[in-house]
């Protein structure tokens, strides 16, 4: 396990546009997922221990968001014949057992990920309503996979400030996890 970590935000950026298909078999575009005050772009995948560690309270973070209008999707783009428990069969799995209320999209090709720039799991992109890059950080801070006491949801804080103004915060901090298991 390669450890890694977010490059900084480059705000503004526009959102990539996907056509991928999910755990509960159909296939999602941006359009179908973007929401009104924002989206937010997650890759991660089944085996990864940084995204065991925060999974249940990312997946409650993500319903807290619909709050606000901003919808999520969460991509895994590992290569499933070095990574099988990263399959497609295993992302359904991982998905019920945590209660994903969002769609669970399988990038075969790795190409979104690519285009995105993603380099590890989880790796977060917050975009605002003119799906234009605003935050590019963590879920909150941690040591050695657990959270720090008192530490916040600085993702949750992000998405609605984005989701209110348009606009991410100046100081973010990178995501660290495992590294994207190319091809």
């Amino acid at each position: 396990m390669a450890l890694e970590k977010t490059p900084i935000c480059n705000f503004g950026e526009k959102i990539y546009d996907f056509n991928l298909k999910s755990v509960d078999e159909k296939n999602y575009t941006l359009k179908d997922i973007a929401g009104k005050n924002g989206t937010l772009v997650m890759f991660i995948c089944n085996h990864c221990p940084y995204v065991k560690a925060i999974i249940k309270e990312l997946s409650s973070t993500a319903l807290n968001l619909k709050k606000y209008n901003v919808n999520s999707v969460a991509i895994m783009s590992n290569d499933t014949v070095n990574y099988p428990d990263d399959s497609f069969d295993n992302m359904k799995k991982f998905s019920q057992k945590n209660h994903f209320d969002f769609p669970y999209l399988f990038d075969e090709t790795q190409e979104i990920a690519k285009k995105y720039g993603a380099v590890c799991t989880p790796d977060f992109f917050g975009y605002n309503s003119n799906h234009e890059l605003q935050y590019r950080g963590r879920l909150r801070e941690m040591k050695d996979l657990v959270p720090l006491d008192g530490c916040k949801n600085e993702l949750m804080e992000a998405m609605i400030e984005i989701s209110q103004s348009k606009n991410g915060p100046k100081n973010q901090y990178p995501s660290m996890g495992c590294n994207i298991k190319w091809k």
